[in-house]
């Protein structure tokens, strides 16, 4: 039984300049809108997994479907939206028109976030249990499959990770954010 979990392809939105807490807020949504650019490659190692697999999970999201659709056309496709990335907080801060690159406003929110901070979205807490419950849903999906890709995002699949290995799962953990990056994951026996 093996779980592979794939970072959603690059998406088509672009904009890498200096942008105010509001603009940005503006561009998480242009981001989660755009699919998915279908020039970037893929590696060979994501598309055989995908190949191979039974079943492809993905989130509800435009990047996540349009990822699996892309790699693997005929697969059975099944989308949830708890398999969704895990939000940033949001609000109204005006900061008085500070510009920083969207790269910059999304580390800065994470830390906030993982520091308690959750204004508008699920706290940590709630996305670890979300997380369990991904986990426990894909652990699932092996019963009938003995392979299973599930196509997320980047934060989401780490917290995913990390609930397979307590259940006892292995595989690489890689913290690399990189589009379609792979992590299989087997039952220690």
């Amino acid at each position: 039984m093996e779980i592979s979990m794939i970072r959603h392809g690059k998406s088509q939105w672009v904009q890498s300049g200096a942008v105010t807490f509001r603009e940005f807020n503006q561009w998480i949504e242009n981001y989660n809108s755009h699919g998915i650019d279908e020039e970037f490659v893929c590696p060979p190692e994501t598309l055989r997994k995908a190949a191979e697999a039974s079943i492809v999970i993905t989130s509800d999201l435009k990047r996540s479907v349009e990822s699996a659709m892309l790699i693997n056309p005929h697969a059975n496709l099944i989308s949830s939206p708890l398999f969704r990335e895990v939000e940033l907080p949001a609000g109204s801060m005006k900061l008085f028109g500070l510009k920083l690159r969207p790269s910059f406003w999304a580390i800065s929110l994470r830390l906030l976030w993982f520091g308690g901070y959750s204004k508008n979205c699920e706290s940590l807490r709630k996305a670890r249990l979300r997380a369990k419950k991904a986990a426990q849903q894909l652990i699932g999906y092996t019963d009938q499959h003995q392979s299973v890709v599930l196509i997320g995002h980047g934060f989401f699949n780490m917290l995913i990770a990390k609930e397979l290995q307590k259940a006892g799962w292995k595989g690489e953990r890689k913290l690399g954010t990189k589009h379609w990056n792979c992590i299989s994951y087997s039952l220690l026996e």
